[in-house]
């Protein structure tokens, strides 16, 4: 099965259960499911910029697994981040998703 994960919710989504329960999974390779991409809205975005430790990490899953990484363009053009984030980070909006995931796609969103 494979699920694309949107990050929508703040407060302790990134540093909790993206780097305290999906990624160590995802590190393992037991999470279980194929993850074919991830996009993140408002201040999760700043999990995607270059020398963040948990994005690192994610970056590295993400190039080893070809998953999609890919941040809200405004919201990291609002927060003055979309020349500062990680390279083969994408940024857009939903029509951008669906086109990145067209030839890679989920079977499950999980909006978390």
């Amino acid at each position: 099965m494979k699920v694309a994960y949107i990050f929508s919710t703040q407060k302790h989504t990134i540093s909790y259960i993206l780097a305290r329960m999906i990624l160590p999974q995802l590190e393992e390779h037991r999470h279980g499911v194929e993850v074919v991409g991830m996009f993140f809205f408002e201040d999760n975005n700043y999990v995607l910029v270059e020398g963040n430790p948990i994005g690192e990490r994610l970056k590295k899953v993400a190039d080893a697994s070809g998953m999609l990484l890919m941040g809200c363009d405004q919201c990291c053009y609002e927060r003055e981040i979309a020349d500062r984030l990680m390279d083969g980070v994408r940024i857009g909006c939903f029509p951008d998703l669906y086109a990145a995931l067209a030839t890679n796609m989920p079977d499950h969103v999980i909006t978390l």
